[in-house]
């Protein structure tokens, strides 16, 4: 083999370098957006509150767009699951559109 070959090999051990990540990496920052999220998808499942779940559903999408995964805590809420929990409070909310109620007693009819 000879001596230019040797230099140009990247599997040579010689030119291993220190993953370095960037200082603003190093921080664990709060994700303040995600834990508001999660609470307010939550508050529209428990109120069934249609008018709030769509602010909810764009908190929630903006989170998984602006996620750092290097960045985040082990065990924390991931944007994905707040993302699902918006989904879910959004179905959950316009569920009574869709039932078909008694007028006079106001309960379901499964007839």
């Amino acid at each position: 083999m000879s001596s230019s070959n040797t230099l140009n090999d990247p599997r040579d051990s010689s030119r291993e370098t220190r993953l370095n990540l960037p200082k603003s990496w190093k921080a664990e920052s709060v994700d303040a957006i995600g834990s508001m999220g999660m609470f307010f998808a939550g508050m529209v499942m428990v109120t069934r509150n249609r008018y709030a779940a769509w602010p909810v559903l764009i908190l929630a999408i903006n989170g998984v767009m602006n996620q750092h995964p290097l960045r985040a805590k082990e065990g924390g809420s991931t944007p994905w699951a707040t993302l699902m929990m918006a989904l879910f409070g959004l179905v959950i909310s316009h569920v009574p559109l869709f039932t078909i109620t008694d007028p006079t007693t106001g309960a379901i009819r499964f007839s």
